[in-house]
C-alpha cells in the first residue's frame, strides 16, 4: 500500500466516522486537547493567508452562563444574523433538508406533524444539545463573502481536527440568528461578523440520536466534466 493510499484511507475513515453530535456526555475536554484541535485548525489555507477566523470559546461555568443567556435571548427575540440567512430551500435543497429532519426527527420517536415536540427538539439548538464547550466562529466583516468562505473551511479542518483526537462536533447556524447577544456576550466588536458555533464534547455514545447517519449525493450527480 502506498503512502497516499494510506492517507487517503485515514481520511475516508475519518469522514465516514464524524457525524453531527446531538448528544453529549458531562465532562470537559482537556485544555491540552482543544488547544491540540486550535493548532490543527490553523493550518486551514485562506485567500492571500489572511487567515481571517478568530474563535471565542467557552469552558466550564462560561459554557453553562452562556448557555442560560442565549437560550432566555432566544425566547424574547426575533432573529438577527450578520449574514443573511437562506431566502428559501427549492427543489433537491428543500428535498435534502425534510429527509435530515424527518431521520432525526425519527431518531428520537418524533411522529411526522408533531410541532410541539419538533419545536422542542429545535431549542437543543440553544442548549447546545448538553455540550461541555462551544465554539464562536467570526471573521472580519470587510473581507466580505470570501472572508465567510475561508472561515468555513476552517470549521471544516476545527471538525475532523476533533474527530481525530476522539472528540465529536456540531456546526450550527442556528447560533448566528442571535448575532446581537453573542456579540454582547463575548465581547465582539462590529469589525467582526459571527459565521457560525461549533459545538464540541465528548459523545453519548449510547443516545439514540447519535445513531442516525444522513446521506450523500452521488458524485456523478454533483459533478460536470470538461475534456474538450
Amino acid at each position: 500500500m502506498t503512502e497516499s493510499t494510506i492517507v487517503g484511507s485515514s481520511l475516508d475513515a475519518l469522514l465516514d466516522a464524524r457525524i453531527s453530535c446531538r448528544a453529549y456526555e458531562d465532562r470537559q475536554v482537556p485544555r491540552d486537547v482543544i488547544e491540540e484541535i486550535l493548532r490543527l485548525a490553523q493550518k486551514t489555507p485562506s485567500w492571500c493567508n489572511t487567515q481571517p477566523w478568530q474563535v471565542a470559546i467557552t469552558e466550564g461555568e462560561g459554557t453553562q452562563r452562556f448557555r442560560e443567556g442565549l437560550g432566555a435571548y432566544v425566547m424574547s427575540h426575533a432573529q438577527e444574523s450578520d449574514f443573511e440567512f437562506p431566502r428559501e430551500y427549492q427543489g433537491v435543497y428543500k428535498a435534502r433538508r425534510f429527509e435530515c429532519a424527518m431521520a432525526l426527527y425519527s431518531s428520537v420517536g418524533i411522529a411526522e406533524g408533531d410541532r410541539a415536540a419538533s419545536g422542542a427538539q429545535t431549542m437543543k439548538n440553544f442548549e447546545l444539545f448538553g455540550a461541555p464547550h462551544v465554539a464562536i466562529i467570526t471573521t472580519d466583516e470587510a473581507l466580505g463573502t470570501y472572508g465567510a468562505v475561508d472561515c468555513g473551511l476552517y470549521v471544516n479542518t476545527f471538525l475532523l481536527a476533533a474527530q481525530s483526537l476522539g472528540v465529536a462536533t456540531i456546526p450550527q447556524a442556528a447560533l448566528a440568528g442571535s448575532s446581537k447577544f453573542i456579540h454582547e456576550f463575548f465581547g465582539i466588536d462590529d469589525t467582526r461578523k459571527v459565521v457560525c458555533a461549533i459545538s464540541f464534547g465528548y459523545p453519548d455514545s449510547d443516545h439514540p440520536v447519535n445513531g442516525f447517519r444522513t446521506t450523500r449525493e452521488a458524485v456523478e450527480n454533483v459533478t460536470q466534466w470538461v475534456a474538450n
